[in-house]
């Protein structure tokens, strides 16, 4: 069984495949992006076929998307806390990210990856 932090570095690895991604899941598995709602954006995809339809629609404005400088800094078996970059261009323009994502497993699968980010970098989009 994977543990969180071999969940997040399978998520991370495989950004770029949504089925991939999306099989990472529980059947009630969610990505939450709080910050999205102060923009009114959707800021909660639960479900592996919401996920890889969101991590496709992402993969159509931003197609070099990809988490780069990866850092842990919390683990246990079923919870992991990183830091990870994004640099590559988003419509067209230039995107420049820092997230940070806390990763919570159950049984082998990401029951949740919350991450927060920098809202200035979004709205420039």
């Amino acid at each position: 069984m994977k543990t969180a932090k071999e969940l997040m570095q399978a998520y991370h690895a495989n950004i770029q495949n949504p089925e991939a991604v999306s099989a990472l899941f529980t059947s009630d598995g969610a990505i939450e992006l709080p910050y999205l709602a102060s923009i009114d954006g959707p800021w909660r995809t639960q479900g592996p076929e919401n996920i890889k339809n969101m991590i496709a629609a992402i993969l159509k404005m931003a197609p070099e998307f990809r988490f780069i400088n990866i850092q842990f800094y919390i683990e246990t078996l079923d919870q992991v806390f990183a830091e990870y970059e994004v640099d590559c261009l988003w419509n067209g323009k230039p995107y420049k990210q820092l997230y940070m994502g806390r990763l919570v497993s159950e049984n082998g699968k990401i029951k949740l990856i919350r991450e927060g980010m920098n809202m200035a970098s979004v709205l420039e989009q």
